[in-house]
């Protein structure tokens, strides 16, 4: 019989640490209703203090995911950590993450494919649940972005959007029938490489940082909006219609949509072009802003808490992100 691989358990944490747009008006030239009118985001969870990084964030979403799934923290056989803002440029985060959770031996893979990060992540996972490489696959999305963005008047419109949170899911094999992880796609293009990106400090650079790129603010992300919203308001709808035909199911039978919160009138658009309804969408960048690679565990896993989701839920996820990457996947908890 064809082994399955299935999302068992999810988790999520945020920091404590609430920022709203009036906060954020304090530290440079804007508004709570330039933000939410361009974006849906009323607030935003940042660390407390200095010292916290995606590492720690996980631990205790990786926690409750292992606990969801009814396995010790000894039964995870393989970590995969999806991030663009590891604790450190190396080594990875992965490595820090199993160290704290007790896992020594344990092979811990960083993924670096920004929004898209965890839908990577979950096909590796499910590649080696299936083929019997692994049995527990921790997946973990994890970001600490405050402490990456420019808060002043030229790097605003990049600074509003991003949160600090993690998400996790375990992922093992099925263990019903109708379980699994029925469909995945993955898929990238560079030709939209520097319209989401961070330019320094950088390896093709001797020196990697100078003064000058500092005084540029070469070390802050930098994004061109107009073409990042059309690519995502495009490819977003066309690989869910991909993965949901694979799947063998209809737009009609999902009971959850989980798209990467990047932007409310992206998530909302990518519905309507599906014919998705409000209530069947996740929406949890008004309160979260953009986690990145933690958005769909983060809501997956608030989902799965509230009762809007649980055991033989149809689940549709969608990513776009920096690369440009992107894709989806399918799920029956």
């Amino acid at each position: 019989m064809e082994r399955r691989a299935a999302i068992l358990g999810t988790g999520h944490y945020l920091p404590t640490k609430v920022v709203t747009n009036d906060d954020l008006s304090q530290l440079m030239p804007t508004t709570h209703e330039w933000i939410h009118q361009r974006t849906g985001i009323r607030e935003r969870r940042f660390i407390e203090e200095s010292g916290i990084g995606a590492s720690d964030l996980a631990i205790p979403a990786a926690r409750m995911a292992v606990e969801q799934a009814g396995r010790d923290m000894k039964d995870v056989d393989a970590v995969l950590f999806a991030t663009l803002s590891p604790d450190h440029q190396f080594p990875g985060a992965g490595c820090l993450l199993i160290h704290k959770l007790g896992l020594p031996g344990v092979p811990a893979l960083d993924v670096r494919n920004q929004c898209s990060g965890f839908l990577y992540s979950l096909s590796v996972a499910d590649a080696w649940v299936r083929s019997g490489v692994y049995k527990n696959v921790l997946v973990v999305g994890a970001e600490v972005h405050s402490t990456g963005v420019e808060f002043n008047e030229r790097g605003r419109d990049v600074a509003v959007l991003f949160g600090d949170g993690a998400g996790a899911a375990l992922v093992g094999e099925a263990t019903r029938p109708e379980q699994g992880i029925l469909s995945l796609e993955l898929h990238a293009d560079g030709a939209g490489a520097y319209d989401l990106w961070l330019e320094a400090p950088a390896s093709k650079y001797d020196p990697r940082l100078t003064h000058e790129m500092l005084d540029a603010g070469k070390h802050f992300p930098a994004m061109n909006g107009k073409q990042v919203f059309r690519w995502a308001a495009e490819k977003m709808p066309e690989v869910a219609h991909s993965v949901v035909k694979k799947a063998g199911l209809t737009m009609a039978e999902i009971d959850m949509l989980v798209p990467h919160q990047a932007n409310m009138r992206i998530n909302q658009m990518v519905a309507a072009k599906l014919g998705i309804p409000e209530e069947k969408v996740v929406h949890n960048i008004e309160v979260y802003g953009n986690t990145t690679a933690a958005t769909i565990p983060i809501g997956l896993s608030e989902s799965w808490r509230s009762g809007k989701i649980g055991p033989g839920s149809k689940v549709l996820m969608a990513a776009f992100g920096a690369g440009f990457t992107w894709g989806g996947a399918v799920a029956v908890l």
